[in-house]
């Protein structure tokens, strides 16, 4: 997670939608006219379509919406003990359908060769919970200053190589521990060491091998916010393009070979540095596999240093056009896999989430908010289960799941109405999914809508007919 600023480094049918309590019993819901309905434009423009969209095994274009869970504390026989049923249960109830789960090295591979089976217990428990309230699961190989030689999780302390260069702890700035040159070295010796490339490789296997196949594995990520060590002279975008084409290109591809020899199906997210979050275009290359996802982290440097949203400053834009650049070239989807300010009850939050929603909803297949916990800072929700100040803003309707070509989808928060417009598939699944916060919604459609379960409703339309969609909140 970065948590500082890089500034010194640089239907045919129509019904009211209620949510119900849980278990309650669907009811058939018979075809009627649809009203005319006046919708927003929306914000997707049909010609928007460079950027390929995420889907299923289906076909069925996919709309991933959801945010982080996390224990960074607790270890060893404690490990994801914070993480329980409720998060789950709680992230469905909002309307959120996907989780990035964060998990260690440092705990798979306590020691050379030596993979925790109680560990991979853990992580069983944790996607059977998730697997109970249909959340899909992204598995995070996740790092902080790589590891706990210097103090944080990921990289086990064996497989940490220093060359005696000097760390100093940075306590109130995790960031700048990235540029200690004891961790930069770091990250040389695991993208260059032969040995530590093959235990990288095989960390993987074994955990892809022991999850493959389960129903709430959707990918995995292969390795969160990875830096590197500049040479003399780089500034640091040059040094961020030049990690990103020569060392984590090529760690990617052996990774992602690591993977397919036990899971031929999942999604592959691969990140960039965090320099992306300046507006740097990355440097990565073509990572060969058919099933990949470009993964950055949507963080601004002043809001991570406890600013208030400035949106004069045109950082969400700078953001845009630079995100986009590697996902027309390779032609993969986007999902953003970390974003929010730690402090969201600053007065200009509430613009920021509209603009950052909005945004997202351009050129991504969705995100995963950090993080889905209770009580302050990142945290989503406070402990009672509230959500914290303008986070709120994140439960909008949208469509999980639609068979066939999405042609545009937006919501207007002020005015409470999404729209989605698609083309039905001809052949395949006719269900498109959506998704619906807390209240009361009404769905209309040219074609038939029926209520399925709490928070969502579905649309089935007939093969090749062009659908709109109008969601209208009270």
């Amino acid at each position: 997670m970065l948590r500082t600023a890089l500034t010194a480094a640089l239907t045919a049918a129509a019904l009211l939608v209620p949510v119900p309590t849980a278990g309650s019993a669907p009811p058939a819901v018979p075809a009627v006219s649809a009203p005319t309905v006046s919708v927003p434009p929306a914000s997707v423009p049909p010609d928007a379509g460079a950027i390929p969209r995420l889907t299923d095994r289906q076909g069925r274009e996919l709309t991933l919406r959801g945010w982080n869970v996390e224990d960074k504390t607790h270890r060893g026989e404690a490990a994801l003990s914070a993480v329980t049923e409720r998060h789950f249960r709680d992230l469905r109830a909002h309307g959120f359908g996907f989780a990035r789960l964060l998990v260690f090295w440092d705990d798979l591979e306590p020691e050379p060769g030596r993979y925790s089976t109680g560990y991979l217990r853990k992580i069983d428990r944790v996607l059977d919970c998730a697997a109970r309230y249909d959340v899909r699961v992204l598995i995070d190989a996740h790092q902080d200053v790589f590891g706990p030689a210097f103090g944080h999780r990921g990289v086990p302390v064996w497989a940490t190589r220093t060359d005696g260069l000097p760390f100093t702890p940075h306590p109130d700035d995790c960031f700048a521990e990235y540029f200690e040159p004891a961790v930069q070295r770091a990250f040389t010796h695991l993208y260059e060491d032969a040995d530590l490339r093959r235990a990288q490789a095989e960390a993987w296997r074994v955990l892809a091998r022991h999850v493959a196949g389960h129903p709430a594995v959707f990918g995995y990520d292969l390795i969160n916010e990875p830096m590197g060590e500049p040479r003399a002279g780089e500034d640091l975008p040059a040094a961020a393009h030049r990690i990103e084409r020569e060392q984590l290109t090529p760690m990617y591809n052996r990774l992602a070979d690591a993977v397919r020899s036990a899971d031929r199906d999942a999604w592959l997210f691969v990140e960039p540095t965090p320099v992306v979050g300046e507006g740097v275009p990355t440097g990565l290359g073509r990572v060969d596999d058919p099933k990949v996802v470009y993964a950055p982290h949507f963080y601004n440097t002043a809001m991570e240093a406890g600013a208030d949203y400035d949106p004069g400053a045109g950082w969400i834009e700078a953001y845009e056009r630079a995100v986009v650049e590697y996902p027309r070239r390779y032609g993969v989807p986007v999902v953003v896999g970390e974003w929010g300010p730690p402090d969201s009850s600053l007065p200009g939050m509430g613009r920021f989430y509209r603009d950052a929603m909005a945004s997202l909803s351009r050129y991504t297949s969705g995100w995963a908010g950090y993080v889905w916990c209770y009580g302050g800072g990142y945290c989503a929700v406070d402990g009672s289960g509230a959500f914290r100040p303008h986070k709120e803003l994140t439960a909008e309707p949208y469509a999980p799941s639609v068979a066939g070509t999405v042609r545009s989808a937006s919501y207007d928060p002020e005015a409470g109405v999404y729209r989605l417009v698609y083309r039905a598939a001809r052949n395949g699944p006719r269900v498109t999914e959506l998704s619906l916060p807390p209240g009361r919604w009404r769905v209309t459609a040219d074609a038939v809508v029926l209520r399925t379960a709490p928070g969502q409703a579905w649309i089935v339309a007939a093969p090749g007919r062009d659908v709109t969609v109008a969601v209208r909140r009270g």
